[in-house]
């Protein structure tokens, strides 16, 4: 079984200045408290167990949980009024818990809603993921919000940060050659697969995540052989 090294940086305070334009900033000040903090480590710490599964034993993860002592300063625009904590955001929490090799994936969650007040940072999703680039030292890359306690097992307690992950990981072995369904981890309405209430997109993720997604006639996704690969 090949082992992915992750690391999990936990913002739970954010003071950032959002510029809409030249003329006009806002300022997003919030301190979540220990249970949505709480509930975040513990959806993620469901994720190891996920990979397993759905990789069929082929893959798992070891993890380290980094929770910053600092609040979240600076966000990262993308479109309009949309922001989000992009590796160049947590720069300082990378360069004193990581470095380039030393970990193949990093999540962070932060605080974009101030639930107590309905208070949010516009963003483009839950969570966004990506591959890997020299911002994030080469490891993929995740980030997901805060959000109601309940909201972290619909349907399924980590599937969110399973999805991200999947995002980040698709693209790394798109550039080992291995041919992805299109949408890779988006991708399942589109091949036919349904969304169970009970677990969700797995079922679409365990065929993408061992080669089997059939788009035009040919199987596509990560093959089991492309899991024994050393990682690069």
């Amino acid at each position: 079984m090949i082992r992915w090294r992750c690391l999990f940086l936990v913002y739970s305070r954010i003071d950032v200045s959002l510029s809409r334009n030249p003329f006009f900033r806002k300022r997003f000040v919030h301190e979540l408290p220990d249970e949505e903090v709480n509930n975040a480590v513990d959806s993620f710490k469901s994720f190891p167990a996920l990979v397993s599964d759905v990789t069929e034993q082929q893959a798992g993860i070891d993890f380290e949980v980094i929770h910053s002592k600092r609040p979240l300063s600076s966000l990262t625009k993308i479109g309009k009024d949309c922001w989000w904590p992009s590796p160049v955001d947590v720069a300082e929490e990378l360069n004193d818990f990581s470095k380039p090799g030393k970990h193949h994936s990093i999540f962070v969650f932060w605080p974009q809603n101030n639930l107590q007040i309905n208070k949010s940072i516009r963003s483009a999703g839950w969570g966004l993921g990506m591959g890997g680039s020299a911002s994030s030292m080469g490891a993929t890359y995740a980030s997901v919000a805060n959000t109601h306690s309940h909201v972290w097992k619909i349907p399924l307690a980590g599937e969110v940060w399973l999805h991200e992950w999947l995002h980040g990981v698709c693209y790394y072995f798109t550039q080992l050659g291995f041919k992805m369904p299109d949408g890779d981890a988006d991708g399942g309405g589109r091949h036919g697969y349904i969304q169970s209430p009970e677990t969700g997109w797995t079922d679409y993720y365990r065929d993408l995540m061992n080669g089997r997604v059939l788009e035009d006639g040919e199987l596509t996704g990560i093959p089991k052989h492309a899991w024994r690969l050393p990682i690069q």
